[in-house]
């Protein structure tokens, strides 16, 4: 978006930002809940749909990556008809694409299905994490980041067993059902309270960087989708990544020469946005692998209920939302760097670790290590998105946090597919031809990914050790 041409923003009182944080937050819990509940139901929805449990990873990947393509939108569409009627249809879109979740007999339309929740998705959090931005001063910048997440943390928490209860003892249709009465009572609040400034002046869209560049996420994560499959056929994954790195590049190239760019790079001269966008990306992508295969491992490999998954699962976020109460103070102490180097290397060794748990280890000691895994996930996920903004002068948030945005979006969707991929090459390693993937294979895959977490750390060292003080509030010593 262009900064210059917005209106200077109405700073409300402290009263209107908590009920306009409060609004945002109801986004981010919808979309978390939509997705951390879906990963326990995966093996009754794969029975629906007469397909592999893996193969379900499609129907995540797809929403995922619909966000990352659909989310530059969202700011031009905020800027031409408000963020109020921008962030109030998302929310409608949203919920109308739960239903037909809900009501979809093949995999083919619950992927149709997800591709339509995506994009309301990619108009309604994006929108409103702008909107609350450019209300908060720099000196409060980290407060209200963990403010408008914090209920979006608690979905995360809730989800894993709420889907799980319901989809042993209901039916896994009933997860997006849940969205209806919290979408209607999310647009009732949006259009209450938030306003709907747009930009003075009409500027035009990027169409041809929304369509190279769509282009080559679609064609790279669907290349990535058909290297997980059972029997990989080689040559199209081939054309495709050749595909993909081409319009990837006349892509970014675009848009260093147009006057009004899908998506600006002024902010990668940041070496604390840089880190976050790719350091950053390659850990979004390996801690977004758990929430897809802690569930089917417990499921598949342990032989236990979606319910009794969805309770160990609940540990790991219930570390996610503990250790939120404890970031701001340790980034204080120890400061950006030594923060994401330390934590960085916990969290790929823990990740590691769970390839060695079996039916027959204790239960405690699996609690424990998924408490342990949750609290470092998020810290190093809250201090490398909190990163991403240290330093970005508020005329260049907006484009920052469209950038910011899609590249999380799209890593994340990754994961997804990253974990089946390393599931299947777990399978190939091995000889091992089944139509459901072994405990061996869960074991091999998370050494995959913890290797990749390890990698992510290096980008790291290149921080500044004082990179974000007037966020973080870390001063020398």
């Amino acid at each position: 978006m262009n900064a210059a041409a917005i209106p200077p923003p109405v700073h409300p009182d402290a009263a209107h930002q908590k009920l306009i944080a409060f609004v945002v937050a109801g986004a981010f819990f919808m979309e978390n809940l939509d997705g951390t509940v879906i990963a326990t139901a995966l093996p009754q929805m794969a029975a629906s749909f007469h397909a592999s449990p893996v193969d379900l990873n499609t129907g995540m990947t797809v929403y995922m990556l619909t966000l990352a393509v659909f989310i530059p939108v969202s700011g031009w569409l905020a800027d031409r008809f408000g963020p109020r009627t921008v962030f109030s249809s998302a929310i409608a879109v949203f919920t109308l694409a739960s239903v037909l979740c809900g009501i979809t007999s093949s995999l083919w339309q619950f992927t149709l299905a997800r591709i339509l929740q995506g994009i309301g998705g990619a108009m309604m959090v994006p929108v409103g994490r702008l909107v609350v931005l450019r209300i908060t001063d720099k000196k409060n910048l980290m407060r209200s980041v963990a403010y408008i997440t914090w209920p979006g943390l608690m979905a995360p928490v809730i989800g894993p067993p709420v889907g799980g209860f319901i989809t042993t003892y209901f039916t896994w249709r009933w997860i997006f059902f849940l969205n209806v009465p919290l979408g209607l009572i999310a647009i009732a609040f949006a259009l209450l309270w938030i306003s709907n400034d747009r930009e003075h002046t009409r500027r035009s869209f990027d169409w041809l960087g929304f369509a190279l560049a769509g282009a080559a996420c679609v064609a790279f994560m669907y290349a990535l989708e058909l290297t997980g499959q059972r029997t990989p056929r080689w040559t199209p994954i081939a054309a495709l990544l050749a595909f993909s790195l081409l319009t990837g590049w006349l892509a970014v190239r675009h848009m260093l020469r147009t006057p009004h760019p899908l998506l600006e790079f002024s902010s990668m001269k940041f070496r604390s946005f840089s880190i976050s966008i790719l350091g950053g990306s390659l850990f979004r992508i390996a801690i977004s692998v758990s929430p897809f295969l802690l569930p089917l491992m417990f499921q598949i490999a342990f032989g236990l209920s979606a319910f009794e998954s969805g309770m160990l699962v609940l540990c790991l976020f219930a570390g996610n939302l503990s250790m939120k109460t404890i970031t701001t103070p340790v980034l204080r102490r120890f400061g950006f760097r030594t923060v994401l180097i330390v934590n960085g290397i916990v969290s790929a060794v823990l990740i590691a670790s769970f390839g060695l748990v079996s039916p027959q280890t204790p239960r405690f000691a699996l609690l424990a290590v998924l408490f342990l895994h949750g609290l470092s996930r998020s810290m190093q996920f809250s201090s490398v998105n909190t990163l991403a903004f240290a330093d970005v002068p508020k005329a260049a948030m907006s484009s920052a946090t469209s950038m910011q945005a899609v590249v999380q979006q799209l890593s994340m969707g990754m994961g997804v597919a990253v974990g089946a991929l390393a599931l299947r090459a777990a399978s190939a390693l091995r000889g091992y031809r089944g139509a459901e993937p072994a405990l061996a294979d869960f074991h091999i895959a998370f050494a995959l990914v913890s290797t990749l977490a390890l990698i992510a750390v290096a980008d790291c060292f290149g921080l500044d050790p004082h990179a974000g003080a007037e966020v973080s509030g870390h001063r020398k010593s």
